[in-house]
């Protein structure tokens, strides 16, 4: 889309206002579509009675959550902490680690990052669902017999069919067409808030904070139940961060300061303005900021808005799975990148369906966007806390900041996280149970899986035969040599492929030049191509290549290859034949995992994406060699 640092930020003018209007229309769309139902949500969860005090209360406890939680927390402070260019939580959990020691800490470290992850599964199948339902219900505004059937259910689920069904088309070309479409969505936004503002201008003064304390003040609990809903504001701060290796930092912070955060404050205002002259409107705020001509073209926008809204953390969505497989904790998943010029822009499709499925069963499950409120927002809220904690970690290891620093300002974000998270998890037993649940389902995959490969590899290596002794073998009791190049597989790099062994056995042949390939995944994104490989020669024709990638690359096994070739190592990878292994996992009564979970690794160890086309290996050279592990 355009040209690039290496870390994925612009480097002209010209490719930050394009990135910056990419950003407008993928990582800002969950953020930018809560005027819908935040505000409306703060009083109807509460229920509370319209009155000034309660109008400006609202409203200055949502202008100073976006000021502390989205400006401060995360665009100012979070985002630094990016992971050469990633963010999100698992990206953050990998940074923290680098300076992390001792197995207790590394492993508490890992389990809360993808606790973390895990959750936000959870709100990429809620927030489209929530996003266009309460775009939709705007017709019940414009036609109230929308309201007596299932047509606002049946067109919504129409939508999300349309929106999943597009995302192979990558982030670069749906943030190009998106971009404009929310340029107009948050201008609209601000025009109409500025319409009620001017009728009532002293709802201006809801920008002091003494309203929201002395809201708080006066009904402690009405407040706190208020604040569920105010909290609906920001639920879209942790896909602004997992979204950052899609367009970087700064284009991100121009699109928030330039137009986001002055229009949704503007629209916010607008609204408490309106229900200072008409509290009745309390039902649907938004739509009737609008006159009633407007009301359908407003839907109509606010659809397409809202569309584009679920592009957030369906994105984030896309870019966690990617980590989780690199780092371990996922299976193999197909990934297609969807641009040549930026990187980290990329589609999953076994994620965008299971995402697509969830969304439209919840809007079936829910019926409403008032009820899916109830579910949304446990999930970020515990998010939200998780990534304070990391921060206080990256502040004292990777910033070098004084403990009473530190915790100063790690301590205010917490206290306001633990607010909103409190105020969040009443929700439980109305919905916000959903998030949690796939939290818990998330975490115990991830668990299982890197749990799972763990004793899988120890099983394997029972049988191990060190390399160098097999070459000494080999110089000794010389086999059959055959012209060409045979490249084995393994994720040992000082072991003898199981493949080779079994090749050997059955054919008593080997190639004159045997190439032993492990592939290693590192806690940084990506790896200087001149760190790529390391190679060393065993002798007798046998070489050992360790080819090393982050956790946000695609492993390319002959194009790496490729490019080590020289008048040392000289073979074509093109012609080469490639060795990989396919274990078959049995569960049996091993120690090891409960039974119940070695038959669900064993499950999606079947099902894990084909390793030849992962690691990029041509078809029609490459042979595969099966055995059975017990687990």
């Amino acid at each position: 889309m355009t040209e690039t640092s290496h870390h994925g930020t612009p480097t002209r003018p010209g490719a930050i206002a394009l990135l910056t209007l990419g950003a407008l229309g993928v990582v800002f769309g969950d953020i930018g579509t809560s005027p819908l139902y935040a505000f409306r949500e703060a009083f109807q969860v509460a229920d509370l009675a319209v009155t000034e005090n309660a109008v400006l209360g609202v409203l200055s406890l949502i202008f100073w959550a976006l000021v502390l939680v989205v400006t401060i927390k995360y665009l100012i402070f979070v985002m630094r902490a990016d992971n050469d260019g990633e963010g999100g939580i698992l990206a953050l959990t990998a940074l923290i680690m680098r300076k992390t020691s001792g197995s207790k800490g590394r492993a508490t470290l890992i389990a809360v990052g993808l606790f973390g992850t895990a959750l936000l599964y959870g709100d990429g199948m809620i927030t489209p669902a929530i996003s266009v339902l309460s775009a939709v219900e705007g017709l019940e505004v414009a036609a109230p017999s929308f309201g007596d059937g299932p047509w606002v259910l049946i067109i919504a689920s129409v939508i999300l069919v349309i929106l999943f069904a597009n995302q192979h088309r990558g982030t670069a070309t749906l943030g190009a067409l998106f971009g404009p479409v929310m340029v107009a969505w948050f201008s609209v936004l601000a025009l109409l808030g500025i319409i009620q503002i001017v009728q009532d201008p002293d709802v201006l003064s809801a920008i002091n904070p003494i309203y929201a304390i002395r809201f708080v003040a006066d009904d402690l609990r009405f407040a706190f139940l208020a604040l569920g809903g105010v909290f609906l504001v920001v639920t879209g701060s942790e896909a602004l961060y997992a979204d950052m290796g899609h367009f970087g930092l700064r284009p991100i912070r121009l699109g928030w300061f330039g137009l986001v955060f002055p229009a949704l404050v503007l629209n916010y205002f607008g609204q408490g303005a309106l229900l200072l002259n008409n509290p009745e409107a309390i039902e649907n705020p938004f739509y009737e900021l609008a006159p009633s001509w407007g009301v359908l073209p407003l839907v109509a926008l606010a659809t397409l808005a809202t569309v584009i809204a679920s592009q957030a953390l369906i994105s984030g969505a896309y870019s966690l799975t990617a980590q989780a497989i690199q780092l371990g904790y996922l299976p193999r998943q197909h990934i297609d990148h969807t641009s040549s010029r930026q990187f980290g822009q990329i589609y999953v499709s076994t994620i965008n369906w299971v995402l697509m499925v969830a969304a439209i069963g919840l809007v079936f499950a829910f019926g409403s966007s008032s009820r899916l409120a109830a579910a949304y927002g446990v999930g970020v809220a515990t998010d939200m806390v998780i990534t304070t904690l990391l921060l206080f970690l990256v502040m004292r290891d990777q910033w070098n900041w004084t403990l009473p620093k530190a915790m100063g300002l790690a301590g205010m974000f917490l206290f306001f996280d633990l607010i909103f998270f409190g105020s969040n998890i009443i929700k439980v037993p109305a919905g916000g149970w959903f998030p949690l649940v796939i939290g818990v389902l998330g975490f115990t995959l991830m668990t299982t899986w890197k749990r799972g490969r763990e004793l899988l590899a120890a099983r394997l290596n029972q049988a191990k035969v060190p390399a160098d002794q097999f070459v000494s073998s080999i110089a000794r009791s010389v086999p059959l040599r055959v012209p060409g190049t045979g490249v084995y597989l393994s994720a040992d790099p000082e072991a003898t492929p199981r493949t080779l062994l079994t090749n050997l056995r059955h054919h008593d042949v080997l190639h004159e030049t045997v190439v032993l390939v492990s592939v290693d995944f590192g806690e940084r994104p990506r790896i200087e191509q001149a760190r790529r490989a390391a190679v060393e020669n065993l002798g007798e024709g046998f070489y050992r290549v360790h080819l090393f990638y982050g956790f946000m690359e695609d492993p390319d096994v002959p194009v790496a290859l490729s490019n080590i070739v020289s008048s040392q190592f000289g073979f074509s990878p093109d012609d080469a034949t490639y060795f990989i292994g396919r274990e078959t996992v049995v569960a049996t009564e091993l120690p090891g995992m409960a039974m119940w979970r070695e038959h669900l690794f064993a499950f999606t160890h079947r099902n894990a994406a084909d390793a030849a086309r992962y690691f990029g290996l041509p078809r029609d050279r490459v042979v595969e060699v099966g055995v059975q592990v017990a687990i």
